[in-house]
Formats: C-alpha cells, sequence, structure tokens
C-alpha cells in the first residue's frame, strides 16, 4: 500500500525546503518516495508546481500522475497539458480511486494564496526519523492510503496497459 502525503505551510518557500529534506531522508533510506511533487500559491492566487521522481521508475508517468492529481485538486491543467478526451478519461479513472473525497477538500482548504505544500507518494518510511528529519519544517500533516489494487489501477491507466507487464 503507498501512502499520499500532503504537509502544508504557511508560507510560499518552506515546501520547497521540506522536499530537500525529504530527497535527503530517501537517500539515507529512512523514505521511499515514488515521487516528490512541491505545489506553491502565490498570492495573487496562481500555482506553481516542481517535482522529483523516483530515477528508476517512469518520471513520465509520475509527471502524469501529479498533473492529474493536481487538476482533480486543484481544477488547473499542469505542466502545459491541455484537457483532452484521452487526459479527461484518466482523470476521471483517477477520481474513481481510494483518493477520498474528504483528503481532496482537506488539501484544496490548505492550498490557499501565498502557502505551499509538500507532497510525497511513498512506499516505505521509518516513521520516528522521518517524523523527527521533517518536523523542524511544521506544517499540517494531511495523508491518505492507495490499496494495491488501486494503484496498479491508476499505473496501469498512466502507462497505457504496460504495468501489468512489469
Amino acid at each position: 500500500m503507498a501512502d499520499l502525503i500532503a504537509i502544508g505551510y504557511p508560507d510560499e518557500t518552506t515546501a520547497f525546503a521540506a522536499a530537500d529534506e525529504a530527497r535527503r531522508l530517501a537517500q539515507d533510506l529512512i523514505i521511499q518516495p515514488d515521487a516528490i511533487a512541491v505545489i506553491s500559491r502565490d498570492n495573487d492566487g496562481s500555482y506553481h508546481v516542481h517535482t522529483s521522481h523516483h530515477p528508476v521508475g517512469a518520471g513520465a508517468s509520475w509527471g502524469l500522475f501529479w498533473g492529474c492529481l493536481f487538476g482533480l485538486l486543484f481544477f488547473i491543467p499542469v505542466f502545459g497539458m491541455a484537457i483532452g478526451a484521452g487526459l479527461g478519461a484518466l482523470m476521471g479513472k483517477f477520481a474513481k480511486t481510494s483518493i477520498d473525497k474528504q483528503f481532496q477538500d482537506q488539501v484544496r482548504d490548505m492550498v490557499k494564496p501565498g502557502t505551499s505544500a509538500l507532497f510525497l507518494m511513498l512506499e516505505k518510511v521509518t516513521p520516528d526519523k522521518a517524523v523527527e528529519a521533517m518536523s523542524k519544517y511544521g506544517g499540517t500533516v494531511l495523508k491518505t492510503s492507495l490499496s494495491k489494487e488501486d494503484e496498479k489501477e491508476l499505473q496501469e491507466a498512466l502507462h497505457g496497459g504496460e504495468a501489468a507487464a512489469q
């Protein structure tokens, strides 16, 4: 089961520092992230998305994952992706996974103008060490889990059915 964690910060920059710390924790094998993303929202309400993906994984698919997630959460196309029929269908499938409505609403409420949030898709974590390292940044933590079935379905949709063969 993979966990999707969102940590909200009361300014536009803290999520970037926390993302650097998350990458350091990954190098030290304290967390095993599939992907890391930061979304900041400036005072005029514009969103800015920055992502990094597990180097062994399919980066393009994680980019599409974040694009769909942020499109679903904030109603914005990410990475200049037009909402065409194919992406619309993928977002529909994405919306039907176990990313529950309450989590979606909480994330939307958390990312207000002038704030930022760190998003982590984690497979494994050493909780005590991760919490200790990340606690210096503060923030509001939201978490939801994807079942193996939902995660597989999402990956198949993102890979066009190739994930089943891997």
